[in-house]
């Protein structure tokens, strides 16, 4: 029962960027629009080709590697999605199957763009309770798959990519990396953001989301870096759900983390859901705007209206 600790993290993005000039080729919008209205520039978008499992591999291969550890190290997958286009084997399984992983417990998490928050609290509590020793927590989406490319409301939001973290559990004595989760959700809101239909089709109401992200979830946000024992202004970085740059600024301020680094990443990949934390906290990391050891609010929120986060350790 001594909790977990991230002993490293990586991320993947395809290689063809889609920028908001491309997209005014495609529907009626431009440049200017686009970033006044959220902030993006640019978008990466995985083609017909590589599956949602790929992406999360490749994020995983990266994450595993950094933390000196081998695909047989690992006894826990969790694969955080939305965007799996089959029932069964489940992203994780075959994320394992394309690293080699022997016998894993192999699950996906499917709590849309909160999904990482939500599969890192989870492989946090197996490994609290004894259940597994090192676990690789991946979020990963494939949006262009159940985007409407002709609808520029939701279009230009969406991009690709993943993110991974490898825990580990922590010896007698160290302090956990990993902090208490703080999550819920509102149930009856969740007609704000769906995916559903045949075939499955991203949609939202933007300004029922707005409100609820920018009056709800600043105290909810407080309160997960209280459970922690960390007050905002001591934080060293805040990754929030890269939905909108209109959305992470005001959070952010009312968070009052005064002193820490933002995540600002929705300006180059867009909204990849559950890839979005794991991919911008990666990223920051491999800049050096974070140490080892800082402490760090991640926090995942969106669809079903659901909200998870944490403070973690930097690797």
């Amino acid at each position: 029962m001594n909790g977990s600790r991230i002993a490293a993290i990586g991320h993947y993005q395809p290689a063809k960027v889609l920028t908001n000039d491309d997209l005014a080729g495609m529907v009626d919008t431009s440049d200017e629009w686009i970033r006044s209205r959220v902030g993006i520039r640019t978008r990466h978008i995985a083609g017909p080709d590589e599956p949602v499992d790929e992406l999360a591999a490749h994020a995983a291969a990266k994450a595993l590697a950094a933390a000196g550890l081998t695909p047989g190290d690992i006894d826990l997958v969790l694969v955080a999605t939305s965007t799996a286009i089959d029932r069964s084997p489940n992203t994780a399984a075959r994320v394992a199957a394309r690293l080699g992983i022997p016998q894993p417990a192999a699950m996906d998490v499917n709590v849309v763009c909160a999904g990482f928050t939500h599969a890192l609290a989870t492989a946090d509590h197996t490994l609290r309770a004894g259940a597994a020793t090192r676990a690789l927590v991946v979020g990963a989406d494939k949006m262009s798959d159940v985007t409407d490319w002709t609808d520029r409301s939701t279009c230009v939001l969406v991009g690709d990519g993943a993110g991974a973290a490898v825990l580990t559990a922590c010896p007698p004595g160290e302090e956990p990396g990993v902090g208490p989760v703080l999550w819920g959700s509102v149930p009856e809101m969740g007609h704000a953001v769906r995916i559903e239909g045949t075939p499955p089709r991203f949609a939202q109401e933007g300004q029922s989301v707005y409100r609820w992200v920018t009056t709800q979830l600043p105290a909810i946000a407080r309160k997960a870096c209280e459970k922690a024992g960390v007050a905002p202004e001591d934080l060293a970085g805040v990754v929030l759900h890269q939905a909108n740059l209109r959305i992470i600024e005001p959070l952010a301020e009312k968070l009052g983390a005064v002193n820490a680094v933002i995540a600002r990443d929705v300006t180059e990949s867009g909204n990849t859901s559950a890839a979005s934390i794991p991919l911008a906290f990666s990223k920051l990391v491999e800049r050096g705007a974070l140490s080892t050891g800082d402490p760090v609010l991640l926090f995942g929120f969106g669809g079903n209206l659901s909200y998870a986060g944490q403070v973690v350790r930097c690797p």
